[in-house]
C-alpha cells in the first residue's frame, strides 16, 4: 500500500495531485475545544505558496484553505478535520513532452516501475505541491500548541544555497523575515540573489540546507526506543520532497569529535537544569532535554530543469530530456515553512503522547 499518513495520536493524511482539482489533508487526533478557523491556517500557507517572489516558481496559486469538517461554531470537536485547497493555475501542457520519458533525478522512473502508471502532469503525487497540505496541517498543530504549550516557538531559515553558506557571526533572527530567502545573514542575501538569477537564466538549479529550531519545548517528550523524538523528526523531515539528508544537533560532525568535546555538561542555574552546549540538539536518548531542538535537512537541486539530460523513453530508447514550464530554481527556499510545519506536527504529536502516558508524573531535580 502507499503510506499517505504520519503521526501517532496527532495523525495527518494528505491527498491530491499537483494538477488535479484540489489537494488537501485529513487531520485526526486534534484535541477538542481549540478555537480554529481558516484565518489561523492561512498565514502559514501564504509563506509557502508558489509565485511568492521572483526567486521561486511563477505558478500562481492563492492556496486558500477551507475547513470542511471537525469544527463547530469555530471550535474543534475532536473529530477529523478535513482541509481542502483548490488548484487554480495548472498548465498540464508544459509536461506533454515528458509524458513518455523520465526526468533524471526525479521520481518519474520509480513511480512508473512501482505502479505501472504515473500522472506526468507536474509529477502528480510526487510533486512538492503536496507540501501545501502539510503546511495547512502544521497550522493546526501550531494553533493547538499555542493553546496548550504557548512557550514553544518554531523558526526555520536557510543556512546554505549551493556552496554559499551563511556566516553565523552575522546571524540575526530579525533578518529572516526581511528577505526572500529566509536568510538570517543579511550580507549573504545579495550573493544568493545573484546566484539564483544566474541559475534561472542558464536553465539550472541548486540545492540548499534548511535549519529548524524549536525553542521552549519541555523536557520529557519522546520515547526511548521506537518513537524517539529525533527519529520521528528525522522521518518527517526526510519525507519532504527533494530532501536527501537530516541532522539533529551537530549531526554528522559527531563522528569527527571525541567524547569530552561532545558531552553537553549539565549544571543547575537557579534551580533550572542548564547545559554548557547543545551538541545533542535538544534530544538525549530519544527524549527532549528542555534545550532548543535543532534540526537541519539538505534539499537536492530541482530535477525539473531546462538543461538537457540523457534519459530513456518508456520503451527503452535513448532520449534527451529538458523540462519546460515553471519551476523553482531552488526548492530549498519554499521548503522552510514546510520544515517548520512538520516539526510542529511532530512536537504536538509527542506532547499528546506524553500527556496520555505520563501526565503530571514527570521526574524532578532537587
Amino acid at each position: 500500500m502507499s503510506i499517505n499518513s504520519f503521526g501517532h495520536l496527532f495523525r495527518v493524511t494528505t491527498w491530491g495531485e499537483s494538477h488535479g482539482d484540489a489537494i488537501g489533508a485529513t487531520v485526526d487526533g486534534c484535541p477538542p475545544g481549540i478555537k480554529l478557523c481558516e484565518t489561523d491556517i492561512q498565514p502559514w500557507l501564504d509563506r509557502r505558496k508558489p509565485g511568492l517572489n521572483k526567486f521561486t516558481t511563477q505558478r500562481k496559486e492563492s492556496d486558500k484553505v477551507k475547513i470542511l469538517s471537525g469544527t463547530f461554531e469555530g471550535v474543534t470537536t475532536g473529530t477529523p478535520i478535513q482541509l481542502i485547497i483548490e488548484n487554480q493555475d495548472q498548465r498540464s501542457k508544459d509536461y506533454s513532452e515528458i509524458a513518455n520519458t523520465f526526468r533524471p533525478g526525479h521520481a518519474d522512473l520509480t513511480y512508473h516501475l512501482k505502479y505501472g502508471i504515473r500522472d506526468y502532469r507536474g509529477g502528480g503525487r510526487s510533486s512538492a505541491r503536496e507540501t501545501a497540505s502539510r503546511v495547512a496541517a502544521g497550522g493546526i498543530a501550531r494553533k493547538v500548541l499555542s493553546d496548550i504549550a504557548p512557550d514553544i516557538q518554531i523558526n526555520g531559515y536557510l543556512v546554505r544555497i549551493g556552496k554559499m553558506e551563511i556566516d553565523r557571526k552575522n546571524f540575526s533572527a530579525d533578518t529572516i523575515q526581511e528577505n526572500d530567502f529566509w536568510c538570517p545573514d543579511k550580507a549573504m542575501v545579495p550573493n544568493w540573489e545573484k546566484y539564483i538569477k544566474a541559475l534561472r537564466k542558464s536553465g539550472n538549479s541548486a540545492g540548499a540546507m534548511v535549519e529548524i529550531v524549536a525553542g521552549g519545548v519541555p523536557a520529557g517528550l519522546g520515547a526511548p526506543i521506537y518513537a524517539k523524538m529525533d527519529a520521528d523528526l528525522a522521518s518527517s523531515l526526510m519525507s519532504i520532497n527533494a530532501v536527501k539528508g537530516v541532522e539533529i544537533g551537530i549531526g554528522m560532525q559527531a563522528a569527527e569529535i571525541e567524547g569530552i568535546e561532545n558531552a553537553d555538561e549539565i549544571f543547575l542555574d537557579e534551580d533550572k537544569i542548564s547545559f554548557t552546549s547543545n551538541n545533542a540538539g535538544g534530544v538525549l536518548g530519544g527524549i527532549t532535554s528542555g534545550q532548543d531542538i535543532i534540526a537541519r535537512f539538505a534539499v537536492k537541486p530541482t530535477s525539473s530543469i531546462l538543461s538537457e539530460r540523457k534519459s530513456i523513453s518508456k520503451v527503452g530508447t535513448p532520449t534527451m530530456v529538458a523540462t519546460r514550464g515553471r519551476h523553482d530554481p531552488c526548492v530549498g527556499i519554499r521548503a522552510v515553512p514546510v520544515g517548520e510545519a512538520m516539526v510542529a506536527c511532530v512536537i504536538l504529536d509527542h506532547f499528546l503522547l506524553h500527556r496520555g502516558q505520563v501526565g503530571q508524573r514527570s521526574g524532578k531535580i532537587g
